[in-house]
């Protein structure tokens, strides 16, 4: 959509005109992506909301939605965002893990009333404890390397099976006899 100047003044108003500007008799992917792009130049990325809360603000407007196309435009959206969000993680080793651990902690709180979101939280830290494995089980890898993998395998198995639990069972576990003889290096990072 070429350069323009909007007049509506909240992002709800700027949704409105500019399907009312692309006059299209029924909104799908094409659409929800052209609104997204105006309301990102328009009030930053931040405030951009994903196809679904579009479409139906827009649906209450009476929009006749393309309701494939808006869901698979959803899920696209969503998953690319949570790929920029995990970008964010590093389980290369115990203290980045550490850090690592935080934020999935933090994101399954903010996921729980997304359940989508919350399945590919978890398809996600699936990945990283099969990578995890399979570093622990390469001859290629150090000792070291092998141990820190599997101790970082064992807190994602946990945070898995009992999440409101693992930050106590973590700073157990690290203060754990068994922890500090195989890792007496270890600090926790601040």
């Amino acid at each position: 959509m070429q350069e323009r100047n909007w007049t509506a003044r909240t992002k709800a108003d700027l949704i409105i005109e500019v399907w009312e500007v692309l006059d299209c008799e029924s909104v799908g992917a094409h659409e929800l992506e052209t609104i997204q792009r105006v309301v990102r130049a328009r009030f930053g990325e931040a405030t951009v909301d994903s196809p679904a809360t579009i479409a139906r603000l827009l649906a209450e407007e009476g929009a006749v939605l393309r309701h494939p196309e808006v869901l698979d435009c959803d899920t696209k959206w969503r998953a690319q965002m949570l790929d920029n969000t995990f970008a964010s993680t590093d389980f290369s080793s115990l203290g980045a893990a550490a850090v690592s651990m935080t934020k999935l902690h933090s994101w399954r709180k903010n996921f729980q009333s997304e359940q989508g979101q919350l399945r590919l939280l978890h398809e996600f830290v699936a990945n990283v404890k099969a990578d995890l494995m399979f570093t622990s089980m390469s001859e290629m890898s150090s000792q070291r390397a092998k141990d820190e993998a599997q101790e970082i395998a064992q807190w994602l198995s946990v945070w898995h099976q009992a999440p409101e639990l693992f930050s106590d069972w973590l700073e157990l576990r690290l203060e754990s006899p068994g922890f500090r003889n195989l890792f007496p290096d270890f600090e926790i990072p601040q």
